[in-house]
């Protein structure tokens, strides 16, 4: 389960963050909260999370250290800066350390669901990113065996929007020829094969995890949720939500 950090002095803000997070679609979020600058520091150290939320003026430090501090340690992280002070020289330098967003208090529910819209699907994919084995393998084109090197591309590559253009490229073939080579050693298409794979790999997530099929869907590379969903019931027989509750009964 991915984690939330807020660390914040002020139980309001606090209390106001974790009904929010429990009262909407991001419940998946395992929320811890520190009051303190020292208190956060130890518990990024421990908890690793994909979102920190940070109030700026803190009793023992300052939230945009504690941010920078973060991001050093784990780039992929999201910050989120909290704070009463209109002062742009912070929202200057929060920009320039790579924070997510900067939010002013009091704040609205509805900023919050717009500012966690944007950044959850990127957290979470770099969270749940090590629950597919990666294919580290480098794919080197060899010649003489085009089609296994379409598929070390594929196999490394299958969570981006890759197309048949881009591995025939790859393996220093004409798209058309490609094509007519891939369906005769595979017995499948190109896309046949990518999509089937893209399925496989997805399983993993729905097995080991409560995540959103949202977030599996762009974790596999699929361009929308319904789209998984309807190509995932096309080849498995069962939508994602089906198969994930028959894997819970047994």
């Amino acid at each position: 389960m991915p984690n939330l950090l807020i660390v914040d002095d002020e139980y309001e803000s606090r209390y106001s963050l974790q009904e929010f997070i429990q009262s909407s679609e991001y419940d998946y979020f395992s929320v811890h909260e520190a009051d303190s600058y020292e208190k956060g520091l130890l518990m990024l150290k421990q908890l690793r999370p994909s979102i920190l939320v940070v109030e700026i003026s803190l009793p023992d430090g300052n939230g945009l250290e504690l941010g920078e501090k973060a991001i050093q340690w784990d780039p992929s992280i999201s910050v989120i800066v909290l704070t009463q002070l209109k002062i742009f020289e912070d929202v200057q330098r929060a920009i320039n350390l790579g924070f997510s967003a900067f939010l002013l208090k009091p704040f609205l529910k509805s900023e919050l669901k717009q500012i966690f819209n944007r950044i959850s699907i990127q957290s979470l994919s770099a969270e749940t990113s090590y629950l597919i084995e990666p294919n580290e393998t480098p794919v080197n084109a060899d010649l003489a065996n085009p089609i296994q090197s379409s598929i070390q591309y594929i196999q490394k590559h299958f969570k981006e929007p890759i197309t048949l253009n881009m591995v025939a490229d790859a393996v220093y073939l004409s798209p058309s020829h490609f094509s007519r080579l891939f369906k005769e050693e595979m017995g499948v298409t190109f896309v046949e094969y990518l999509t089937a794979y893209r399925i496989e790999q997805s399983k993993s997530l729905l097995k080991m995890t409560s995540l959103p099929i949202e977030i599996i869907a762009h974790q596999m590379g699929f361009t929308s949720a319904g789209y998984f969903a309807t190509t995932f019931k096309k080849g498995e027989g069962c939508t994602p939500t089906k198969y994930r509750s028959l894997f819970e009964k047994g």
